[in-house]
């Protein structure tokens, strides 16, 4: 990208790196799932968590593997050094939460709540998740790669070194997020419904302009005629 004559770099994300120690079985500890939990180095493979109640817990260096997460209080919780893989549920809530050095793998979810939420190094690969809400979140790091989002929320939040890579993005809302080094040329499907204002800080490609030009345009009071 060339801007006044000079050529311009995007800041690539950095990815989590997670390396697991070796892990104790969920169900060798006797554990449940509780408010203000702290849950170090364990597996947790096809756990029923749903409805539970874990606001405020902490997950350190631990793998969610095909998990339930439908309803599931995590509210506040702190997920670091962790992997989430193949975990499914609807209205699970998330709400200022942090995740750091987190991968959420092949996740199948739908209305989750990550509003006021912090994610810093943070790799999203696959999977579909609709209706994210990510209202006044903080990303930072963040990749989201060969997933699907439908109708994701990022109104009011903060992206820093964020990258969209061979996903599609459907009904995005940006209203009033601020960008800064946001890759959205990988998107396959770029359907921005509200915010297109917001892309300040952003880099799409040349396509992608030409498909945004009548919501650009319509931002801007310019009106096209044949």
């Amino acid at each position: 990208m060339v801007r006044n004559g000079r050529q311009q770099t995007v800041k690539a994300a950095r990815r989590p790196e997670v390396r697991l120690p070796e892990l104790s079985g969920w169900e060798d500890t006797g554990l449940e799932l509780e408010r203000d939990g702290d849950y170090d180095g364990l597996e947790l493979v096809e756990v029923d968590l749903a409805g539970g109640d874990g606001r405020g817990a902490r997950f350190m260096d631990c793998a969610l593997r095909r998990c339930v997460l439908d309803e599931t209080g995590l509210a506040k919780v702190r997920i670091l050094d962790s992997v989430l893989d193949g975990v499914r549920g609807v209205g699970t809530d998330l709400s200022e939460a942090s995740l750091r050095d987190v991968e959420l793998l092949d996740a199948r979810l739908g209305g989750v709540q990550l509003h006021g939420a912090v994610l810093e190094r943070v790799l999203v690969r696959g999977g579909k998740i609709d209706y994210l809400n990510l209202r006044t979140a903080r990303l930072k790091d963040v990749v989201f790669e060969e997933c699907v989002l439908v109708e994701p929320d990022f109104g009011g939040a903060v992206l820093e070194r964020v990258e969209f890579r061979d996903c599609e993005l459907r009904g995005v809302d940006f209203t009033g997020a601020r960008m800064g080094d946001v890759d959205l040329r990988g998107v396959r499907a770029l359907e921005i419904a509200r915010g297109v204002e917001a892309l300040a800080g952003a880099v799409i490609s040349a396509g992608q302009l030409f498909e945004l030009a009548p919501a650009m345009a319509a931002q801007l009071g310019v009106r096209v005629l044949a």
